[in-house]
């Protein structure tokens, strides 16, 4: 099954996720299918999100895939609509 969900990269004391569409089964920090966008924490209120491709987003959740419980509660913390 198809997870969209967070990579973490960056460094210590500052991390940066990376939003992917991945394989279920692969680990966190593994290889995925598609790059969607970045959530940087600890950017101001309101700029967390950057660069999310939300049309590759949809493709994704109509062809099957699934978001995760912090994804989902992103998108809602900033307002992205899926249909």
């Amino acid at each position: 099954m198809v997870v969209i969900r967070m990579s973490r990269v960056g460094r210590r004391n500052l991390p940066v996720y990376t939003l992917v569409a991945a394989d279920s089964r692969r680990p966190r920090d593994g290889k995925f299918l598609e790059k969607l966008g970045q959530y940087l924490p600890k950017a101001k209120e309101g700029k967390e999100l950057v660069d999310v491709n939300v049309e590759s987003v949809q493709k994704w959740l109509k062809s099957g895939a699934q978001l995760s419980d912090t994804v989902r509660t992103l998108f809602k913390r900033n307002n992205i609509t899926l249909a």
